[in-house]
C-alpha cells in the first residue's frame, strides 16, 4: 500500500517539476531520516511561478464548455439509467449484488487508506505554500488543499461510478445471452462503458475549466498543482493495488480447474467470487481511476508547458483556449461516434445469429479516431488559423499523429492477442505439440514480436511530432520539440471516452460468464425456462448462451489489451518531456550545454542506461513475486476449504469468498509496501549521486563542465527506466494476452473444457495473468514516478547548498531501496 503513496507524489510531481516547486513527503519507517532532511530540501525550493493569464476569462468559447460537460453527464447518467432499467433474472441480479457488495468493502477500504495518505501529502503542500511560498496566506493554502481533496475525490468517484455501472451490466448481459441475439450482448457492455468515459472525462474537464476560469490567476497555478496531487493519489492507490489484488484471486482460482478438473467458475470455488471481485477492482476500478487521472495530468502539464515556455501572453491565451476546446471537442466527437457505430451495427447486425464481436469496437475505434482528426484540423483552422507561421497546421498534425496512434496501436495489438491472431494460433498449435512447455514460449515469442512492431508506431509517431514542431513552433516558443511530444501524447488520449469504453467492456464481458454459472440458472434449467417464458417472453437457449459469453470475453479480453500500450505510449512520451525538462534545468543551473549533458561518450551516461534497466527488470520480478506468494497462499485457503463431495450443494459460499478476498488485500499491500519504498529511494539515491560535488562558484566553464560528468548518470537512468520499462510492459501485456485468447480458442472454438489441451493453456494463462495486469500495467506508473519525482530529487542535487553532501545522502538511501529490494523477495517467499 506505501507504493501508492509515492508513485501518488511521483505523478503529482509532474506540475511541480515544470513550475519550479519541491517539496517531499515522509513515509512513517523513513520519518525521522527525512525530517532531518525536509528543511534542506524545501529551502532549495524555487517560488511556484505558473500564474494563468488575465485574458483567459475572457476567452466566452470556454464558458459553452460547462455546457458541453453539463450534456456529457446527462449522457452518462441516461447510459446508466438504460442499463439499470434492462431486467434480469433475479439469479443473475443476487450474483452481482453479492461482487459490488464486496468489491464496495474493497473500495472503502481503499478509501480509509487514502484519507491516510492525504494526511501526509496535504501536511507537505500546506507547509510548502504556507511557509516557503510567499504570497499564498491562509485562504490560499486552503484553496489549494480544497482542489486537492477533490482531486482525491474525482479519481475516487469515478472508480466507484465504474464498478457500480460494471455490475449492473453484467448481471444484465449474463440473462441476455439466454435470448440469442448477440446484439445486446455487445450493446449492454459498450453502453456501460460510454457511459463510464464520458462521465469520467466531463468531470475532469469540469473541474479544470473551473480553476481555469474562476481561480484568480495568481492562485490558479497552484490549483492545477494541488488537484493533479490529488487525483495522482486516488489513481495510483486504486491502481496499483488493484492490479495486484485482482491476480491474485485469478490465478488462485484458475489453478483449481488443473488442480480439480472443475469448471472456471464453479460455484463450489471460494475464489471464484473473490476473482470477480478483482475483475472490477483491476480492470474497472484501477483503470477508470487512472484514466481520471492521466487526462488531468497531461492536461496540467501541457498548461504549465504553455505558461512557463510562451512568452508572449497573447499567444498563452490562444494556445491555452485552443487545448481546452481541444479537450471539450473530444467529448462530442465520442458521443457521435458512438451514435454513428451504434447505427451502422445495427443495420448490419440486428438479425444475425452469430457476432464477431471485435468488428463494432474495431469500427467504433476507427470512427472515432478520423471524426476527432477531421474535428482538430477544422476546429483549429477557426480558433488560430489568424497566428503567423501556420501554426493551426503544425499544431493539428503533432495532435493528430497521437490521435492515429490510438487507432494504429490497437490494431498491432490485436495482431498478438486476438483469438483469430495468427500468434495467438500458433500458442494453441504449440500447446498441442507440447503442452504448457511450448504455450509459454509460444507466449513469450508473441510478446517480443509485439514490442517490435509497436516500438515501430511509436517511433513514427513521435518523428512526426518533432518534424512538424521545425516548422515555425520555435517562434511562439523555447525548445518546441518537448511541446510537440507532450502534444503527441495528448493525441493518444482524444479518443477518452471511446478508449475507458472498450477498456471497460472487457471485465463486464469477463463477470458476465462468472455470474451465468454462479447462478446456477443453467442446473436449474426445468423449473426457470417456463418462469422466463412467462416473465420476459421469450424461451432461454442455454446451449448457445455459453458460446456467445465465452466468445465476447475473447473480445473483452483484446480490447483490455488494446488499451494498455496507449497509456504506457503515453507514460514514455510524456517522460521524454520530462527528461528534456530536468536536462534545461541542469542548463540553467551550472551553464552546461544539453548535448553535453546528454553524451554517449560519457561513461557516466552508459552507467546509467545499466542503473535504469536493472530496476526495471527488478520491479518487474517484484510485483510477479506479490502476485506469486499471494496466490500461493490463496489456493492454500481454496484448496483446504472447497467441498466437492458428491451431494454437497452447488452454491458459493460467501464467508469463504470474503476470506479469499482479505487473502487478496493484505499480500497486495505487502508487495506495494516493498516496491514502493525501493523505487523512491532509487530515484533519490541515483540523483544524489549524480551531484556535480566539485563545482563552485568562479569555477571556469570548461572546469565546470569537467566536474558535472556525473550528472549524466541520472539522466541515462531515467532514459533506461523509460525505455527499457516501455518494451518490457509491451512484451508483457501482449504475451498475457496471447496466452489469455489462446485458452479462449480452446475453450470455445475447439470444445476442449477439461482436457490436457485445455489445463496447459490454463498453466500459460496463468503465467500471463501478473504480466498483462501487474507488472505491465504498473510500469505506466513506474516510469511517471521515477521521472517525475527525479526532477525534483536532480534539481535538489544540483543546488549549490546540497552538492557537498548530497553523495553521503544519496548513499543512504541506495542502502535503503537495495533493503527493500530484499525483502521484495526474502521475505516474500512462499512458505513451506
Amino acid at each position: 500500500m506505501w507504493f501508492s503513496l509515492f508513485s501518488i507524489l511521483a505523478l503529482s510531481l509532474q506540475t511541480f517539476a515544470l513550475s519550479k516547486i519541491k517539496f517531499i513527503v515522509m513515509n512513517k519507517k523513513v520519518f525521522t531520516l527525512l525530517s532531518m532532511l525536509a528543511v534542506p530540501f524545501l529551502a532549495s525550493a524555487s517560488e511556484a511561478d505558473l500564474v494563468i493569464p488575465d485574458g483567459m476569462r475572457s476567452e466566452t468559447i470556454l464558458y459553452w464548455g460547462f455546457l458541453i460537460t453539463i450534456l456529457g453527464f446527462l449522457f452518462g447518467l441516461y447510459q446508466f439509467m438504460h442499463v439499470k432499467k434492462i431486467r434480469a433474472h433475479k439469479s443473475m441480479l443476487e450474483v452481482a449484488d453479492v461482487i459490488y457488495q464486496t468489491g464496495k468493502t474493497y473500495l472503502i477500504q481503499q478509501g480509509k487508506f487514502l484519507a491516510i495518505l492525504f494526511l501526509f501529502i496535504g501536511s507537505a503542500v500546506a507547509f510548502y505554500f504556507g511557509w516557503l511560498t510567499e504570497g499564498f496566506g491562509f485562504g490560499g493554502v486552503v484553496m489549494i488543499l480544497g482542489w486537492t481533496i477533490l482531486g482525491i475525490l474525482g479519481s475516487y468517484s469515478v472508480a466507484w461510478f465504474g464498478i457500480r455501472m460494471n455490475t449492473y451490466a453484467n448481471s444484465r448481459m449474463a440473462f441476455a445471452s439466454l435470448e440469442r441475439k448477440p446484439i445486446k450482448l455487445l450493446n449492454i457492455p459498450l453502453t456501460a462503458g460510454m457511459s463510464i468515459g464520458v462521465v469520467l472525462i466531463s468531470l475532469e474537464l469540469t473541474m479544470m475549466l473551473i480553476i481555469l476560469m474562476f481561480v484568480p490567476g495568481e492562485y490558479a497555478g497552484a490549483s492545477f498543482i494541488g488537484f493533479a496531487i490529488g487525483e495522482s493519489l486516488g489513481a495510483s492507490a486504486l491502481r496499483i493495488a488493484g492490479g495486484i489484488f485482482t491476480k491474485i484471486a485469478d490465478v488462485g482460482s484458475d489453478l483449481m480447474k488443473v488442480i480439480f478438473k472443475i469448471g472456471e467458475d464453479d460455484p463450489r470455488n471460494p475464489g471464484t467470487i473473490a476473482d470477480c471481485v478483482g475483475d472490477n477492482a483491476g480492470d474497472s476500478v484501477g483503470p477508470t481511476a487512472d484514466g481520471f487521472e492521466t487526462y488531468g495530468v497531461t492536461g496540467v502539464a501541457l498548461i504549465s508547458f504553455i505558461v512557463l515556455a510562451v512568452t508572449k501572453a497573447s499567444d498563452q491565451v490562444e494556445l491555452l483556449t485552443w487545448i481546452f476546446v481541444m479537450r471539450i471537442l473530444m467529448v462530442i466527437t465520442s458521443i457521435v461516434s458512438y451514435w454513428i457505430n451504434n447505427a451502422i451495427t445495427k443495420s448490419k447486425y440486428s438479425n444475425v445469429d452469430d457476432l464477431d464481436f471485435e468488428k463494432p469496437l474495431t469500427s467504433l475505434v476507427w470512427i472515432t479516431s478520423i471524426l476527432s482528426i477531421f474535428v482538430t484540423f477544422a476546429a483549429s483552422y477557426v480558433m488560430i488559423g489568424d497566428m503567423p507561421h501556420d501554426l493551426w497546421l503544425v499544431l493539428s498534425i503533432i495532435i493528430s499523429a497521437g490521435t492515429l496512434g490510438a487507432a494504429l496501436i490497437p490494431e498491432f495489438t490485436k495482431l498478438f492477442t486476438s483469438p483469430k491472431s495468427t500468434h495467438v494460433n500458433e500458442v494453441v498449435e504449440a500447446s498441442k505439440k507440447g503442452g504448457a512447455s511450448l504455450n509459454i514460449l509460444s507466449g513469450l515469442v508473441a510478446g517480443n514480436f509485439s514490442a517490435f512492431w509497436q516500438g515501430m508506431v511509436f517511433f513514427l509517431l513521435m518523428f512526426i511530432g518533432y518534424y512538424a514542431s521545425t516548422y515555425g513552433l520555435s517562434n511562439f516558443m523555447i525548445y518546441p520539440s518537448i511541446f510537440a511530444f507532450g502534444l503527441v501524447a495528448f493525441g493518444f488520449l482524444g479518443m477518452g471516452p471511446v478508449t475507458i469504453a472498450v477498456d471497460s467492456y472487457g471485465p463486464v464481458t469477463d463477470n458476465a460468464q462468472s455470474i451465468y454459472e454462479l447462478s446456477l440458472i443453467e442446473e436449474n434449467q426445468k423449473e426457470v425456462t417456463p418462469e422466463i417464458e412467462r416473465d420476459f417472453g421469450f424461451k432461454p437457449d442455454f446451449e448457445k448462451a455459453k458460446y456467445y459469453l465465452e466468445a465476447n470475453d475473447g473480445a473483452g479480453n483484446t480490447f483490455k489489451a488494446t488499451a494498455k500500450p496507449v497509456l504506457i505510449g503515453t507514460a514514455v512520451v510524456g517522460a521524454t518531456t520530462m527528461i528534456f525538462s530536468l536536462i534545461l534545468v541542469i542548463k540553467d543551473t551550472l551553464g552546461i550545454a544539453p548535448e553535453t549533458i546528454l553524451n554517449v561518450l560519457n561513461p557516466y551516461t552508459v552507467l546509467g542506461f545499466l542503473l535504469g534497466g536493472a530496476v526495471v527488470y527488478w520491479f518487474t520480478g517484484a510485483s510477479i513475486q506479490a502476485v506469486t506468494t499471494g496466490a500461493a497462499r490463496a489456493t492454500e485457503y481454496i484448496k483446504n476449504n472447497i467441498n466437492l463431495d458428491m451431494g454437497a450443494e452447488k452454491k458459493a459460499d460467501i464467508k469463504k469468498s470474503k476470506e479469499v478476498v482479505q487473502i487478496c488485500t493484505i499480500y497486495a499491500q505487502k508487495g506495494m509496501w516493498n516496491i514502493f519504498i525501493a523505487l523512491f529511494s532509487f530515484a533519490l539515491a541515483f540523483a544524489f549521486f549524480s551531484a556535480p560535488v566539485g563545482v563552485v562558484d568562479g569555477m571556469s566553464k570548461a572546469d565546470v563542465i569537467a566536474n558535472s560528468m556525473p550528472v549524466s548518470l541520472f539522466i541515462g537512468y531515467l532514459l533506461s527506466i523509460a525505455f527499457f520499462g516501455l518494451y518490457q510492459a509491451i512484451f508483457m501485456a501482449n504475451a498475457g494476452g496471447a496466452w489469455d485468447n489462446a485458452k479462449k480458442v480452446i475453450e470455445v472454438d475447439m470444445q476442449e473444457k477439461g482436457t490436457d489441451l485445455h489445463a496447459a493453456s490454463v498453466v500459460g494463462d496463468t503465467v500471463g495473468d501478473p504480466y498483462k495486469d501487474t507488472s505491465s500495467v504498473a510500469l505506466n506508473p513506474v516510469i511517471k514516478f521515477t521521472t517525475l519525482f527525479g526532477l525534483l530529487a536532480m534539481e535538489i542535487a544540483i543546488s549549490q547548498s546540497f552538492r557537498a553532501i548530497a553523495p553521503w545522502i544519496g548513499g543512504v538511501f541506495f542502502a535503503v531501496a537495495l533493503y527493500f529490494v530484499y525483502r521484495s523477495f526474502y521475505k516474500m517467499r512462499i512458505n513451506e
